[in-house]
């Protein structure tokens, strides 16, 4: 069994044993234990009420982060022509056709979202069992397989990320950085929360937020009151 430190057990302490915590009160708790050393990782886990098994009851989509991910994101885009040229001015970081799927099939895999145009995805298909893992591979319901390659470059740059229940039914996203404002990550903890909700799949049954955590890269989880789906910031007293 894994020993935590004394610096995770002194923050541990902080959080009441038993408590929900409204999302307002969760994210100042996880400020105070922020070590300050680097800038943090803000991490969400929703636990839902699906079998993720059945294909009726899968979770998966993208949400657009109003506040950015605080992070820099690296785009790789597939396409050649003139759609390689829109890449190119739209800022990609790395743009290729043949070439690039070349590259990925000989390991390399250094970005953070990747994009297709629809007329080389013969090519990109080969790379299923490379980017699929990864959670790279680019798919025509996330936006990521499109023509429209300048819209979907400025997404992904500008705070796009992709979600997906996994087989425990959780679903976990990074939505931000410890050096955020607390009203900035509560914004997008509201994008999030709003995206699954309207996400529910018509044949989950019963209660479908079953529980919510809130964390960073080294505190512990904070339970979250799942009850608490709008006002997360609340009106000042």
């Amino acid at each position: 069994m894994k020993k935590h430190g004394k610096k995770y057990r002194n923050k541990l302490e902080k959080i009441e044993p038993g408590k929900l915590y409204h999302p307002y009160d969760a994210v100042g708790l996880i400020q105070e234990m922020a070590e300050g050393s680097f800038d943090e990782t803000f991490e969400v886990a929703v636990r839902l009420g699906v079998d993720p098994r059945r294909a009726d009851q899968m979770v998966r989509g993208t949400v657009m982060l109003p506040r950015g991910t605080g992070k820099t994101v690296r785009v790789a885009v597939f396409a050649i022509g003139e759609k390689a040229a829109e890449a190119e001015k739209a800022g990609a970081d790395f743009v290729g056709g043949e070439d690039l799927v070349e590259k990925v099939k000989g390991g390399w895999t250094d970005f953070d979202a990747a994009i297709a145009a629809p007329d080389v995805m013969s090519m990109v298909g080969r790379l299923g069992k490379i980017l699929g893992p990864r959670g790279l591979m680019p798919n025509p319901k996330s936006g990521t397989v499109t023509f429209d390659i300048e819209k979907a470059v400025g997404d992904a740059k500008g705070g796009k990320i992709e979600y997906r229940v996994d087989k425990q039914a959780n679903v976990h996203l990074a939505i931000g950085k410890m050096s955020f404002d607390r009203e900035d990550l509560l914004d997008n903890y509201a994008a999030v929360l709003e995206e699954l909700i309207k996400a529910r799949p018509a044949a989950a049954k019963g209660r479908y937020l079953k529980s919510i955590t809130f964390s960073s890269t080294m505190s512990p989880g904070v339970p979250v009151d799942t009850t608490v789906t709008r006002d997360v910031i609340p009106e000042p007293a």
